[in-house]
């Protein structure tokens, strides 16, 4: 159904272009925004181009951040000797939200897709080889557990293992309440692969 009203129509256009949100719910949205006041979506407008004139890409690891280098990069507190290397800036906030990883990131904007026209020179692989300088004992491997994810986990095993630092990739398996007969052989095998002593 379309709207008379063209601002409307325009609204529940571009927001049914972000992911996630179809026409239904850009429309929910449109009318929400209708019965809040000016002064609210004014403060929501503003938050959102702020965001795009002010966050830029760390100069070291690539992670989000408003200053040159990010709050994990500067840190004394982070363990500087291990370096997660994933394939986006919200992996780093998943991983954060563990509280368990206390080392460096590196983010490589993507994963290796030549369907997709991406291939090494479209990541930040060269930037985290200049930083494996010695100092770097351990590179964890945290990419998709999908095609492209496991592309470009062995591309790097490739590149990183004649500099003579641990790689290791995260265990992969069944999420804590799946069953077992819903699994796909590659879960499986992964689960089995990745089994420890109890």
């Amino acid at each position: 159904m379309q709207y008379s009203s063209v601002s409307m129509e325009r609204a529940i256009s571009e927001l049914s272009r972000l992911p996630g949100i179809g026409r239904k719910t850009a429309q929910r949205l449109v009318f929400y925004l209708l019965k809040c006041r000016t002064s609210e979506v004014e403060r929501l407008t503003d938050s959102l181009v702020a965001i795009k004139e002010r966050i830029k890409f760390c100069s070291i690891c690539f992670n989000l951040t408003e200053e040159q280098s990010c709050q994990i990069c500067t840190s004394e507190k982070r363990d500087r000797s291990t370096i997660c290397v994933v394939e986006e800036a919200n992996d780093v906030l998943a991983l954060e939200r563990t509280g368990e990883y206390r080392g460096l990131y590196h983010v490589l904007g993507g994963a290796l897709s030549p369907l997709e026209g991406v291939g090494p020179d479209d990541l930040s692989v060269k930037e985290l080889l200049s930083r494996l300088n010695g100092s770097t004992v351990e590179v964890i491997i945290a990419t998709n557990p999908n095609t492209e994810g496991e592309a470009t986990a062995l591309y790097l095993e490739k590149l990183i293992k004649p500099l003579d630092v641990q790689i290791t990739r995260i265990a992969r398996g069944l999420p804590v309440g799946g069953d077992l007969e819903y699994a796909d052989e590659i879960t499986l095998t992964r689960a089995l692969e990745g089994r420890t002593a109890i």
